[in-house]
């Protein structure tokens, strides 16, 4: 394991963080804000509780998972785009350095910005809404899972866009529509059939039912079946890079 080409990578996308830190923290982290402050203070306070939870609290692990999937996106594909747009990224592919080492540097530096953004949306919402975390280990494993998974997805995206357009399609067209349909304002529960059947399809859902399970002990799904449907997801992303990388798809042609 080449961990000085691992170190290389991740740190150079770490300082990008730095540079472009309005955008990267500052921004996700005021507009999660003005959410609390619309739905959790706001219009939380003349609603009732929602299994035995305040509104206002209800809301926080889909809010935080709206971030969390948009900003692993977004850090992730940007992260491997650059060098493809520049041409630096045969400098990276005639290193010494391997696929997999490639894809640790790139995924782990936008898992671990995504974490920092998580904790900080998370520190930000008790400043709005009075929330506790049941299963803090969960939690935490969640919330690394789905950095994780998410900026393997993003990664997949990166390669496979030609044009800075692109890199926005799926995040804002497919992810946040199936994300405001995951249950992240509502338990989907609250659905009448056959729409609560339909939503079973949406993957987002198994993301912030069990999410929302470690903060509060409760969910939509069954905590082990949301488990299991990231680790899938998790797995079908390592099986296309592991493709990508093999057939050289838009990275050596």
């Amino acid at each position: 394991m080449n961990i000085h080409g691992i170190k290389a990578i991740y740190l150079f996308e770490m300082a990008r963080t730095g540079r472009t830190l309005m955008q990267s923290i500052a921004s996700p982290v005021l507009s999660t804000s003005l959410y609390f402050i619309v739905f959790g203070t706001a219009i939380g306070s003349r609603m009732g509780e929602i299994d035995g939870v305040g509104y206002g609290a209800f809301i926080i692990p889909g809010l935080l998972m709206l971030s969390l999937l948009s900003e692993s996106i977004s850090n992730a594909s940007f992260g491997i785009f650059f060098p493809k747009f520049s041409g630096t990224i045969y400098e990276v592919l005639s290193a010494p350095v391997s696929p997999l080492e490639i894809v640790i540097g790139y995924v782990g530096a936008a898992a671990t910005k995504s974490v920092i953004l998580g904790i900080l949306i998370l520190s930000t919402a008790r400043a709005f809404v009075d929330y506790s975390i049941q299963h803090p280990l969960w939690m935490a494993g969640f919330l690394l899972l789905t950095a994780i998974t998410f900026s393997l997805f993003g990664f997949i995206i990166g390669v496979w866009a030609d044009d800075f357009q692109k890199l926005q399609v799926i995040p804002l067209m497919v992810i946040t529509p199936l994300t405001f349909l995951g249950g992240a304002f509502y338990s989907i529960d609250m659905l009448p059939e056959p729409w609560r059947a339909l939503t079973l399809f949406n993957p987002v859902v198994y993301l912030i039912s069990g999410f929302r399970w470690a903060f509060y002990g409760i969910s939509d799904v069954h905590v082990g079946v949301s488990l299991g449907m990231t680790l899938f997801f998790m797995l079908l992303c390592l099986g296309l890079i592991r493709w990508i990388f093999k057939s050289g798809y838009r990275i050596r042609n």
